[in-house]
């Protein structure tokens, strides 16, 4: 079997669109979408020659997403497409990049028009199109599609995995007093001073951290935004700014604690909680949401490059944005509040406080 028809068995398993009564238009606009941000890079790469180093993963990126509606779409409408495709595979063409990005994207945009504007006309003969511009843009940027089709596996799953299971805590070899606490009961607790409401933090019966305000001139809420390093810390097993706060350094291991547990670790980590915040902002923090987009998740991965935390999948990010936001938005409506942590069982749960608010 060609990896093609191996990566079309694939990609069918990730089809989160396969239920919708618009399907295939659905995969043609994500063909037209995807044309599109090829040319960008395309755009990109020749207007700023070798300034731009980025160019070659952010095309692979781009093909990979386009061949993957360009499969499933074949494969709904024109199956024995595919197997025509994989004896081509092989050929060389000699091409421009950016002229062939532009043929790309007038096929994908005369595809999709042939299907909205004819419904259930046969469309085999665009999709043929769309292939060949497709094979020559990659031809002519050098790139393999099997190699294409692998990594955009590898980002699929990463995302859709069939099975969801967490990957182990990072700290788990570690000695129990370097290790994360497995289980945390922590208090947000209300102070008004003024007319200014703050939260103090109290994890197990002490004081956790600074007394917080949102340190924005229109409030916001963030002063709660410790619950997002705790949803890391959950689902996640990573949190360099939990792990100072409660003095569990790795230190056994020096070059752990210094580039792993130091403080630009917890830099980054916070830099993730302000770019989800504003994100989070726009969504109402994603109340009623089930998922997080994916740009958002592919600039949390670009962040995070180069630390330990840079292998968890996606999914796992976007399981701790979610619940995150759900104990975020319960102290956001009650103004303070009880949150347990729970990393063996991956859980994060609030309930209400019993205690009176503090006032100074």
């Amino acid at each position: 079997m060609s990896w093609l028809k191996k990566y079309s068995q694939a990609a069918k398993q990730t089809d989160q669109l396969i239920d919708k009564p618009n399907h295939t238009v659905l995969l043609a606009a994500g063909i037209f979408g995807e044309a599109g941000s090829i040319l960008a890079e395309l755009k990109k790469e020749e207007r700023e020659t070798n300034a731009y180093p980025a160019y070659r993963n952010r095309l692979l990126e781009e093909i990979g997403d386009c061949l993957w509606y360009l499969v499933r779409l074949s494969e709904v409408c024109g199956p024995s497409l595919l197997e025509r495709v994989d004896n081509r595979l092989s050929a060389q063409h000699s091409h421009q990049s950016l002229t062939d990005g532009i043929t790309l994207g007038v096929a994908a945009g005369e595809l999709l028009s042939a299907l909205r504007t004819h419904p259930g006309k046969d469309i085999r003969k665009n999709l043929e199109t769309v292939w060949d511009c497709l094979l020559r843009v990659a031809e002519s940027a050098a790139i393999d599609l099997s190699e294409v089709a692998q990594t955009n596996l590898d980002k699929t799953q990463s995302r859709w995995p069939e099975t969801r299971v967490f990957m182990p805590l990072l700290d788990r070899d570690f000695p129990e007093e370097e290790q994360l606490p497995r289980r945390l009961d922590v208090e947000f607790r209300r102070v008004k001073r003024g007319k200014t409401d703050s939260v103090i933090i109290r994890c197990n019966g002490l004081n956790f951290g600074d007394r917080l305000t949102d340190n924005i001139g229109e409030p916001d809420f963030y002063r709660f935004h410790d619950t997002f390093h705790l949803a890391y810390a959950v689902y996640l097993g990573w949190s360099p700014v939990i792990r100072a706060l409660l003095r569990c350094k790795r230190k056994s291991k020096p070059d752990v604690d210094e580039n792993q547990d130091g403080a630009r670790a917890r830099i980054i980590e916070e830099a993730v909680s302000v770019i989800v915040f504003s994100r989070a902002k726009e969504m109402a923090y994603y109340d009623g949401a089930d998922h997080v987009d994916y740009d958002l998740l592919k600039a949390i991965e670009e962040l995070i490059q180069g630390f330990e935390v840079a292998d968890t999948p996606l999914w796992q990010w976007e399981t701790a944005i979610l619940a995150g936001y759900h104990v975020f938005r319960q102290l956001r409506e009650h103004g303070e509040g009880h949150v347990t942590v729970d990393m063996n069982q991956r859980e994060l749960l609030y309930r209400e406080l019993t205690q009176v608010s503090l006032v100074s």
